[in-house]
């Protein structure tokens, strides 16, 4: 069975009723397919649902464990995804961004999907104040501090450097 399809039959029949529901899944069973995330990693979606008359408002808070590496240092990093759900689900959709209760059940796998998804680091970070790689000797500047100068060319410049250069 299922969880993430979820019966929506007996609070459709009376508005106003409400349910919690708490689960697992895999990312696999989610269809969760990022490279950050583990395919057996657990997926915990925790949920609160509410009847109105022309569907059902979905809250609550879904959660997978991400391993990627740093952007700066290529340290191995990782965290928990915490994603907020606020979701309508509709008989007749009537709002473009509502999900519909097909046979009085709704699929949540979209949504909490979507929600994961949006919240996974785009470019993660080791540490805030990461100072990252030299790129000259290529020594890790959180562990070691190198004595390679920085200097920073930029070619829209070179023009006007090399009449500098010949003025002086």
């Amino acid at each position: 069975m299922n969880p993430l399809l979820v019966n929506a039959a007996e609070l459709l029949r009376r508005p106003g009723n409400d349910k919690n529901l708490a689960f697992e899944v895999t990312a696999e069973e989610l269809g969760l397919v990022e490279s950050r995330v583990e395919s057996v990693a657990p997926v915990g979606v925790a949920i609160h649902l509410e009847s109105l008359s022309t569907g059902l408002v979905v809250t609550g808070e879904v959660s997978v464990p991400w391993a990627d590496t740093c952007r700066r240092c290529l340290a191995p990093v990782g965290g928990l995804a915490v994603a907020e759900i606020n979701e309508l689900y509709q008989l007749q959709v009537t709002v473009d961004d509502a999900f519909p209760i097909v046979g009085d059940q709704i699929d949540l796998g979209e949504a909490v999907r979507e929600a994961l998804l949006l919240e996974l680091p785009v470019a993660p970070l080791c540490r805030s104040d990461c100072a990252g790689l030299c790129p000259q000797c290529g020594v890790d500047r959180n562990e070691d501090p190198c004595s390679c100068e920085m200097v920073v060319v930029d070619d829209r410049w070179a023009a006007l450097d090399s009449l500098r250069d010949r003025l002086n």
